[in-house]
């Protein structure tokens, strides 16, 4: 089950958990409400005949579909590539993962630009809006195995920070601003 809380300020391995002292955890309801990361328990084991995953790929349009391992033994440059997936950066598209084994952090800014860690593990699918600003990490196991969604052809190109003047940048930031007045009444 997906666990969510603040960030400490700490520069050490991105790989520890990195909760705050004391801890500010997040509800998966106000990590919505800040972010717009959606989170959903998917059966890993049993992923393509689960009735949730079908409704959310026909109701966003998902029509393609890989998979990632990354591990040391699995990925070449795993450092360098690590390193790329921790800077800090936004898509035009959403980001969607299934986790079927293993587990990381994404790193995702609230509205006051603070950093919210999100673990994911087996069986946990989330999905981060296009235009948000994130980043990705495995944590000490240094393993993690997705299915990756795309809504046509993949296009996974990471614009990294700053890019405020992108669209879909802009678009995010306005969303976010109507669903926190609306979360607000």
């Amino acid at each position: 089950m997906v666990r969510v809380w603040y960030m400490d300020e700490e520069q050490t391995d991105p790989r520890l958990d990195h909760k705050k002292t004391p801890s500010e955890n997040v509800s998966m309801e106000d990590l919505y409400k800040k972010t717009g990361v959606e989170y959903f328990h998917i059966d890993a084991d049993n992923f393509r005949n689960d009735a949730l995953l079908k409704q959310i790929r026909e109701d966003r349009n998902y029509s393609y579909e890989d998979e990632v391992t990354i591990a040391k033994d699995t990925l070449p440059d795993f450092e360098a590539k690590l390193k790329t997936f921790y800077t800090e950066h936004l898509h035009t598209d959403e980001e969607i993962r299934l986790v079927l084994d293993g587990s990381g952090y994404f790193d995702v800014r609230d509205e006051a630009d603070k950093w919210i860690r999100i673990e994911v593990d087996k069986n946990d699918l989330i999905i981060i809006p296009a235009g948000i600003y994130h980043r990705f990490t495995l944590d000490m196991k240094n393993y993690i195995k997705a299915k990756r969604y795309f809504v046509g052809e993949p296009i996974w190109l990471p614009y990294n920070r700053p890019a405020d003047d992108m669209e879909c940048r802009k678009k995010y930031l306005h969303d976010q601003s109507r669903l926190i007045s609306e979360c607000a009444q």
